[in-house]
């Protein structure tokens, strides 16, 4: 099925299972001042627990995601929590809209769940929306390959992978990662990764 179809069908019809508001470490790392208010961006922002979060604290929150229907339900979950957010309809691979440069990006699951070729995309879309020594928040499914994961049509994050592909722009802080002992045969581990966009002069 194509994936735009079945997020968008699931999020019309169900609560999807990672719908359980805003995440541990985003609530921990702005309760604690380690996220300063700014500009931020919910890359794959689904129904907008985490922008929602957000936008209640002083930031200035965009929430991009290719579902209608979740963008539905972020933009009611908004206007209830009585917060102004900017949803975009766009494609994280191949963005039509010009965002701007963003203080803090954040990822919980989208990353992840694209194939090899389209994290290549997603980086070349994503990182011009960091800003000069902008943080980046990326939490993933993070474990060694295994033969089944392709079959059963999912690629997690490898070993190394996000320090592979981010490291050349980002100084990279591992925050958390375990397993989750009762899904362990089917989902051994996650990590969370609090990221800062190296300054200008050191990228030249």
């Amino acid at each position: 099925m194509n994936p735009q179809l079945f997020y968008n069908t699931g999020y019309r019809f169900f609560r999807m299972p990672w719908e359980i508001g805003p995440r541990t470490e985003l609530v921990d790392l702005v309760r604690s001042g380690r996220l300063q208010p700014g500009r931020a961006v919910d890359l794959g922002c689904g129904t907008g627990a985490n922008a929602v979060f957000l936008a209640q604290h002083g930031f200035d929150v965009t929430g991009v995601d290719f579902a209608p229907a979740a963008l539905r339900k972020a933009e009611a979950r908004a206007a209830e929590a009585g917060v102004t957010i900017t949803f975009v309809q766009d494609d994280l691979t191949a963005l039509h809209h010009r965002l701007g440069t963003f203080d803090l990006l954040l990822d919980y699951g989208t990353f992840d769940d694209l194939s090899l070729p389209k994290r290549a995309r997603y980086l070349a879309n994503v990182l011009p929306l960091a800003g000069p020594e902008a943080r980046f928040l990326l939490w993933c499914f993070e474990w060694p390959p295994r033969r089944w994961d392709r079959w059963v049509g999912f690629v997690p994050v490898a070993p190394g992978e996000v320090d592979e592909r981010f490291g050349s722009d980002f100084l990279i802080d591992r925050i958390a990662g375990t397993g989750t002992p009762n899904l362990r045969r089917f989902i051994p581990g996650f990590a969370a990764y609090l990221m800062t966009r190296h300054a200008t002069e050191e990228r030249t």
